[in-house]
């Protein structure tokens, strides 16, 4: 039998994260995506290669009792883990058998577009959308997808789903040198989220080896392009800050939060140690106010 869980490992937007591999042996995805750190290959309809529910309850037990530490109980694939044609029954025994863990999925997001899918995914904690783009053009050039997945379509049932969905939504775009760093694309993903309404979105480039020729783009632009993202609380994934720490006074710091949430991401890389004992003082005076957006602290003027 292969080796389904692996970790538990540290995320850095989802702490320490068990990985359910529901596709172990060979990629299967219905997108074929240019940044992807797995080799390239033709998109598929369905999953045709996938581990029994039996085997993956029974390595998922085997980490619980472990006591190994993690909090969430995290379902990814080598390809789209929303192809695993049993994915509602899955869903259903994990959560039966998870304790304090949280079950998060990382997909494409192109289950909302399978009925099966869709109603599994309403069963979990925390889901994960990608949408690399709003402009069906790019999206095609980016994410490679099967021609049958409609752009359009796709971003009106997320927002069928955000509605009914009583968990966490997080949507994730990923920023491709000449293809999706404009303003112009960034615009466009504002108004779809503005829509959509997920809890938070995770903004990052490439930093693997990805599976065509194409360049991540700097922090720097990476960070000015996330600022066209105002309809919803951003996260940038970074690993590393070249920019200097800034102090902020009392003043600026509350406009600051009071036009822009900042994660706690954002603390760590941009806030000299002065700025950061101004914020601990903002929070006791309860002039701004913590609130955990899927694992990610934000911090915002009250």
């Amino acid at each position: 039998m292969n080796k389904i869980t692996f970790g538990p490992i540290s995320s850095r937007r989802f702490g320490l994260s068990l990985g359910v591999d529901l596709s172990p042996n060979q990629k299967q995805c219905n997108f074929d995506c240019v940044y992807c750190e797995l080799q390239a290959a033709k998109p598929v309809e369905k999953s045709l290669v996938y581990p029994k529910i039996q085997d993956i309850l029974e390595q998922v037990k085997q980490a619980l009792s472990s006591n190994a530490k993690f909090d969430f109980l995290t379902l990814t694939a080598n390809g789209e883990p929303s192809l695993y044609p049993h994915l509602k029954e899955l869903v259903c025994e994990l959560n039966k058998i998870k304790q304090d863990k949280k079950l998060l999925i990382l997909s494409n997001g192109s289950g909302v577009l399978n009925t099966h899918a869709f109603d599994a995914l309403m069963d979990i904690d925390v889901v994960k959308f990608s949408l690399d783009s709003a402009k069906e053009k790019t999206f095609y050039r980016i994410d490679r997808a099967l021609k049958q997945i409609k752009l359009e379509i796709m971003i009106e049932k997320m927002i069928i789903f955000r509605k009914k969905f009583l968990g966490e939504l997080i949507m994730e775009v990923l920023i491709v040198q000449g293809l999706n760093d404009s303003k112009e694309e960034m615009l466009a993903l504002n108004e779809v989220f503005d829509k959509i309404k997920p809890s938070r979105v995770d903004f990052s480039t490439i930093d693997r080896p990805p599976a065509y020729p194409v360049k991540g783009i700097s922090m720097e632009k990476l960070e000015e392009l996330s600022m066209y993202i105002t309809s919803v609380p951003v996260v940038l994934a970074k690993h590393y800050y070249k920019g200097e720490k800034i102090d902020f006074n009392t003043q600026e710091l509350l406009k600051m939060l009071q036009l822009r949430a900042q994660s706690e991401f954002d603390i760590e890389n941009k806030f000299s140690q002065y700025s950061k004992d101004v914020l601990e003082k903002l929070i006791k005076e309860q002039k701004v106010v913590v609130k955990n957006l899927a694992g990610v602290n934000f911090y915002k003027k009250i």
